[in-house]
């Protein structure tokens, strides 16, 4: 949907190759199911059914994009896009947001969980040249064999896919090179639901040929991932329910430690007030961010 401009030229180049291993997948070797996420220390924020649905493109797809390239028409849809920081992506109707947080509190990842499975799209640090998803795509298909998964390469719309089965997932994973960036996607469902043709696989696309990333100009070792950065509003959402389990994880040691040295019993956290409003009654913060 977005036109494209020159380049420009002369950007820096990336640094040394970086030496970690960058194809980790661990957080996908878990069962596929909804109900393990909060578990995992996922904090989910719903979406209303959004105005119009996201379907893939007709004719041939263009993106992802170049912040530079389309940041002008960028603005004209900025409301039916999730800004992230290093990369923009459309908003699947009916879909949640979950956001994978470290034990600090900093945001780790963000997914777009639909009814047909969960989608992960981040970017990395990338050089000029193109050929980082393919050397990428082959490590991560050889770390998967190894750990048992059956892979397979696939075409897709921007060249080779792969197709993963795993014991407790089936996975697609699609990249994109891009300049200075490479974009990864990931689509994690039940089985069979990372098949050609499936509904996930239709909508992992559709989201990924709309997805605009935004390099910066700064310097980064090649394969680091591009920082996530979430709006102000659901920011302070996750910092205040990530406070509220600190608190409570408290409470239940000094509980503990009352009961071992014969204290009085743990009475546990006070009830609410029930004339008080529910956290978020003024709306989640998609919705505070005006993304419905």
């Amino acid at each position: 949907m977005f036109g494209r401009k020159k380049r420009r030229d002369g950007d820096a180049d990336g640094a040394a190759q970086y030496d970690e291993d960058y194809v980790e997948y661990d957080e996908y070797e878990d069962e596929y199911d909804e109900d393990d996420y909060e578990a995992a220390q996922y904090v989910e924020q719903a979406y209303e059914e959004a105005e119009e649905p996201v379907a893939a493109p007709a004719g041939p797809r263009t993106g992802p994009y170049d912040y530079e390239d389309v940041s002008e028409q960028l603005e004209t849809v900025a409301e039916q896009r999730l800004d992230l920081g290093s990369v923009i992506v459309p908003v699947p109707p009916g879909g949640q947001l979950q956001v994978e947080m470290t034990p600090d509190g900093t945001p780790q990842a963000v997914h777009l969980a639909t009814q047909h499975g969960r989608i992960t799209v981040a970017a990395y640090a990338a050089p000029k040249s193109a050929g980082q998803w393919r050397s990428v795509a082959a490590d991560l298909a050889d770390t998967l064999r190894k750990d048992g998964a059956q892979v397979s390469v696939q075409q897709g719309p921007w060249g080779r896919e792969l197709h993963a089965v795993t014991e407790g997932a089936d996975l697609r994973f699609i990249g994109v090179d891009g300049h200075r960036w490479m974009v990864r996607l990931v689509a994690a469902g039940p089985s069979g639901s990372a098949d050609e043709g499936s509904d996930l696989v239709r909508a992992a696309r559709a989201i990924l040929g709309e997805t605009v990333v935004r390099r910066g100009d700064e310097p980064l070792p090649v394969r680091e991932p591009l920082p996530v950065v979430l709006p102000q509003e659901l920011a302070d959402q996750l910092a205040a329910a990530h406070q509220q389990q600190l608190e409570a994880q408290q409470q239940a040691m000094a509980a503990q430690l009352a009961a071992m040295q014969g204290g009085a019993p743990y009475q546990g956290a006070p009830q609410q007030d029930p004339a008080e409003p529910r956290r978020g009654a003024e709306g989640s913060a998609m919705q505070q961010l005006g993304l419905n």
